[in-house]
């Protein structure tokens, strides 16, 4: 999972540093709620590299 991860690193987290900027600026300025939509695609970068892992392994697995 974190070789998918490690992979797919610098794109994910420029997407997730700007819609934490947009939040922030674009909602009022409001710490709590930017940092709750900055965990949120944390957690989701990390469980979708996971998810995405568990789906290639399929694949893999069908195709021999």
């Amino acid at each position: 999972m974190w070789e998918q991860y490690k992979k797919t690193f610098t794109k994910t987290q420029l997407v997730i540093a700007a819609v934490t900027l947009a939040t922030y600026f674009g909602l009022g300025h409001m710490v709590a709620r930017s940092l709750a939509f900055f965990v949120v695609m944390q957690f989701g970068a990390i469980s979708g590299a996971g998810w995405g892992v568990r789906l290639k392994q399929k694949v893999d697995r069908k195709a021999v």
